[in-house]
């Protein structure tokens, strides 16, 4: 094998929430290295170019920290893509990659179009070799498909293609990506594409160790990252699927989360029951895997891990269905407080979020739904609850989202309630003077807590309906 050659000018197309942070990071610890983040949104990256930092695109702790330190120095933010991916070395694709909501596999199959895109850019732009690296969790054999299109201008350019997909938890990203459990680089078992391989290492040797490091052929490194966020889920919907029981049987989930967590063969983590999982990985990968399953003719593998979705969805729809059935039946015209709409605390991420979900079903129903989150902006809830109710601009959806309402305040939210439903785990919410909560909502004053989050001992002996996850009744 020869020496891979050191990395010195790095772009990265796609500036959301894999791109910008692991991009930062890159340049925070490699500062030798020029980083560039490319977007064609103008919007984007003209607030990752604010001078203040709490107007960042993206908030995840630590992060404004991470671009204040690397900004101007050799972390760059741009919206000409095409300069960037000329005189980068090695090109991360970091873009969107939704479900197919259209023709062959709608509903499950990954829309490869923005990585066609790229591909063909880069094709287009580039003058001299190029290392490119997928980024966003893709389809396996996708690599092939880049390979093809990259390799088939005639300009006598040569790409290597590389899979090193992120396995960030957002709330916790710039750690995970400071202290990573494990790199992941899959690449052709070619010299030149160990030699790509190796190019990569080096640069997250810079304070990875190299132990941290694991390299494997290309397909197998797209496909661990749909297995790894399948196994993730599949522990939410388990213990989510118990939680359904141990209300009928006065067991407590809790306890029965530490009981089984204690055991080494199963660990503790991703066995907490809540309204259920969201987020922009979890259920896209689940699809895609189901789909990729069944186009290779693989039906029980499909089945089981469609279960997995079922489940989650399950879950959102008894939530809604319990704070129907105890506030005698109907919501209609009943103020609901929502106490969060991020799909997970210490994020303004708000894809698949189960909030959207349950807000969906009670509006149906007629609620009057006031919400409060603190880092969720008006914009993007509208925009959520549009997407999911009815065709967006219809006389339908124009009706039911007029009983929404986007507080900047939790107390004026909470405040005549007849119900509050916590749908994110966000810490302040433990803290409120839940006294004077109850004092100013409608009696009597329901708390269902979605996150299992609030001291149900305490809510209750000041007077509180108080309804958790998988906690049978005392």
């Amino acid at each position: 094998m020869t020496k891979a050659k050191q990395i010195t000018n790095i772009c990265c197309i796609g500036a959301g929430y894999v791109g910008g942070p692991t991009m930062a990071v890159i340049a925070q610890k490699c500062p030798y290295i020029k980083v560039t983040v490319v977007d064609v949104n103008e919007q984007r990256i003209a607030d990752w170019n604010d001078t203040d930092l709490n107007k960042l695109p993206i908030y995840e702790p630590g992060l404004a920290d991470v671009v204040a330190e690397a900004r101007g120095r050799n972390l760059f933010f741009s919206t000409d893509v095409d300069e960037a991916i000329n005189e980068a070395q090695m090109i991360f694709i970091s873009v969107n990659t939704p479900t197919k909501t259209y023709g062959v596999g709608k509903g499950m199959a990954a829309d490869l179009k923005y990585i066609e895109l790229c591909a063909r850019q880069i094709a287009k732009v580039s003058k001299d070799d190029k290392i490119i690296v997928e980024k966003s969790t893709l389809p396996v054999r996708t690599a092939e498909a880049l390979s093809t299109i990259l390799n088939s201008t005639g300009n006598g350019v040569n790409f290597d293609i590389l899979s090193s997909p992120e396995f960030l938890a957002e709330g916790t990203a710039i750690s995970d990506l400071h202290k990573p459990d494990r790199i992941l680089i899959g690449g052709e078992e070619t010299e030149k594409g160990q030699d790509a391989i190796e190019a990569l290492v080096a640069v997250y040797e810079n304070w990875v160790p190299r132990e941290n490091i694991i390299t494997t052929r290309v397909w197998s490194s797209e496909l661990s990252k749909l297995t790894a966020n399948a196994f993730l889920a599949q522990r939410v919907s388990s213990i989510n699927a118990i939680s359904a029981l141990c209300e009928k049987t006065g067991a407590d989930v809790d306890e029965i989360s530490r009981a089984i967590g204690a055991d080494s063969r199963i660990g503790a983590k991703f066995l907490k029951a809540s309204v259920g999982f969201g987020g922009s990985c979890f259920q896209k990968d689940i699809l895609n895997l189901v789909y990729l399953c069944r186009q290779f003719n693989l039906p029980e593998v499909a089945d089981y891990w469609e279960q997995v979705i079922k489940m989650n969805d399950y879950q959102k729809h008894r939530f809604a269905k319990n704070i129907i059935d105890s506030l005698f039946n109907t919501v209609s015209g009943k103020k609901i407080a929502f106490l969060g709409w991020a799909f997970k605390k210490d994020t303004n991420d708000t894809r698949e979020s189960a909030a959207i979900y349950v807000a969906d079903e009670l509006l149906q129903d007629r609620a009057e739904i006031h919400i409060y989150d603190p880092k969720v902006t008006e914009e993007q809830i509208f925009s959520d609850l549009k997407s999911v109710c009815h065709p967006e601009g219809s006389e339908a959806t124009k009706d039911l989202l007029k009983n929404v309402i986007i507080h900047t305040d939790p107390y004026s939210a909470m405040q005549s309630a007849h119900a509050i439903a916590i749908l994110t785990e966000w810490d302040e919410f433990k803290t409120y003077n839940w006294q004077k909560v109850y004092e100013e909502m409608l009696k009597p004053a329901f708390v269902f807590d979605g996150r299992n989050i609030v001291d149900k001992k305490q809510l209750t002996e000041i007077g509180f309906e108080v309804y958790n996850i998988g906690k049978g009744l005392n």
